[in-house]
């Protein structure tokens, strides 16, 4: 159980150069561009100057069955100097003990309290609803962190192990290319678990609510979400009920773990933006379009942004 928690929160978390060496980055960064909105997933070029940086916005959980093109993000990673991944957990066998040893406080709430005792009763009545056909009441003591997972999994639609996405795409054809990848940092094994071990359950109030919304809204929102990914309707993607629920939820609606994730992206941009040659960054696409996110700061940095709108009129 304690290998199967760590597991899910870091799946949340939790991606021809030499021929054209001699070219002007310019004319590079264009072409990688061109290539890379065959795929058509969104895809921004990011320029200042002689500076500039591909990004990509990339969701987790995608249908199997999704009909898109990687190949046109493939064939342009293979011409990039450097792909940018997001970060990565760190786990050790202490990690998954230390785990084992507080389990209890990591599936349940505190002892002795249910979900009514720290939902606003609209909310409790709504997540009643919702979880009528459960059986047992079980889950009226879960901890807010699986319950977020439970109500998206199981009644939202999210389905976690899904097909290709963008940072698969990306991160094959990097492989193959032998292109220079990096994750843009890493979380430590420690960090997660003091993390699920000391976070009250207020904490979670946000995420269960929206993970509320998104059952509410049914399954029918994972392949609609992913369908607005593919034809590039980010501000559509934005306001789907499910992936602002995955936005509200662990790891990114974490206080703690949120910020330190988006603080190691934007300096991996921030750092990217200066380095010579071409970089191309897969991140998540709510980091990117989110209002006040990296797209709204490299604006205000001036930066020029070619691309699909991301932001809702």
């Amino acid at each position: 159980m304690a290998k199967s928690i760590l597991i899910a929160a870091l799946a949340l978390l939790t991606s021809a150069q030499a021929a054209l060496a001699q070219d002007p980055v310019e004319d590079r960064v264009e072409d990688i561009i061109v290539i890379a909105r065959r795929s058509d997933v969104p895809v921004w070029e990011v320029s200042k100057g002689d500076r500039s940086l591909i990004l990509v916005g990339n969701i987790r959980g995608v249908p199997r069955d999704l009909e898109w093109s990687p190949a046109g993000l493939e064939e342009a990673t293979a011409r990039a100097d450097r792909v940018l991944y997001p970060p990565v957990g760190r786990i050790s066998p202490a990690d998954i003990f230390r785990l084992i040893w507080r389990g209890r406080t990591v599936t349940q709430l505190p002892e002795g309290k249910t979900s009514a005792d720290y939902l606003e009763p609209a909310v409790q009545a709504r997540l009643e609803a919702v979880m009528a056909d459960e059986r047992g009441d079980d889950w009226r003591t879960r901890s807010f962190f699986l319950l977020g997972i439970n109500l998206m999994n199981d009644h939202a639609g999210f389905e976690r192990r899904s097909g290709r996405d963008a940072e698969d795409a990306v991160r094959d054809a990097a492989r193959r290319a032998r292109i220079e990848g990096q994750s843009i940092g890493f979380v430590r094994g420690d960090e997660i678990v003091d993390n699920l071990i000391t976070q009250p359950p207020e904490v979670y109030r946000p995420c269960i609510a929206a993970a509320v919304t998104a059952a509410e809204a049914g399954p029918g929102n994972f392949a609609e979400r992913a369908d607005d990914w593919r034809a590039r309707r980010v501000p559509e993607v934005m306001a789907n009920p499910l992936d602002i629920a995955l936005g509200q939820c662990w790891p990114w609606g974490d206080p703690e773990i949120g910020p330190q994730l988006r603080g190691q992206w934007l300096t991996a941009i921030s750092d990217a933006v200066e380095q010579p040659g071409v970089t191309l960054a897969v991140a998540p696409l709510r980091l990117l379009a989110e209002p006040g996110g990296v797209l709204d700061g490299l604006e205000a940095d001036g930066f020029d942004i070619v691309g699909p709108e991301w932001r809702a009129e």
